[in-house]
């Protein structure tokens, strides 16, 4: 299945998602390279909530560009599986060998916006990022990792935890708490 029509597929849980939904769908008819981060209006992104086996737990990441505790995730760069865009951010990211998706369908959708930053001596101006999360398992014992030129940390948290730690409070009220709830048995 493509890109857009898993998208189309997903049902929205709130009002942000349902606006989300119609923002993406719209943004994809409209740009041909809506997978590539040279769009600088905005372009797709992946993220993995990755939880633990009893779903207690969540992997996070302290980004450096952010400068705040976050999920794991990165662009597409033209790359329509965002599944695998993903998965191979999780392992790059943190390290994590063991980790299995729960489902291939969208755990959640968000238009997030991006502040301009210095990213690798470049100047990379505000834009936005249609993001697709997938819930993942992974094993709390694999041995994690830094990825000095992304994060400073990697760390688990007890999903109150994972609501406390992050410094973008809009990130919190909006995406979070809502992976936070859907995450749960």
């Amino acid at each position: 299945m493509n890109l857009i029509e898993e998208i189309k597929r997903y049902i929205p849980i709130n009002e942000q998602e349902e606006m989300d939904k119609q923002i993406m769908l719209e943004f994809m008819t409209k740009h041909h390279d809506f997978l590539d981060r040279e769009n600088r209006i905005g372009h797709f992104s992946a993220s993995a909530w990755v939880v633990n086996h009893e779903r207690t737990k969540v992997l996070m990441i302290y980004h450096n560009i952010y400068d705040s505790w976050s999920w794991v995730g990165g662009h597409a760069d033209q790359e329509e599986n965002l599944i695998e865009v993903a998965m191979r951010e999780l392992q790059e990211e943190t390290g994590v060998q063991h980790a299995k998706l729960i489902s291939k369908d969208i755990f959640s959708l968000e238009t997030l916006t991006v502040n301009g930053h210095v990213r690798k001596g470049i100047y990379v101006p505000c834009h936005l990022h249609f993001n697709i999360t997938y819930l993942i398992e992974a094993d709390e014992r694999d041995e994690l990792f830094i990825k000095p030129d992304e994060n400073k940390g990697v760390k688990w948290f007890t999903m109150e935890e994972a609501l406390k730690a992050p410094k973008e409070i809009w990130m919190v009220e909006h995406v979070y708490k809502k992976l936070v709830s859907r995450s749960k048995l």
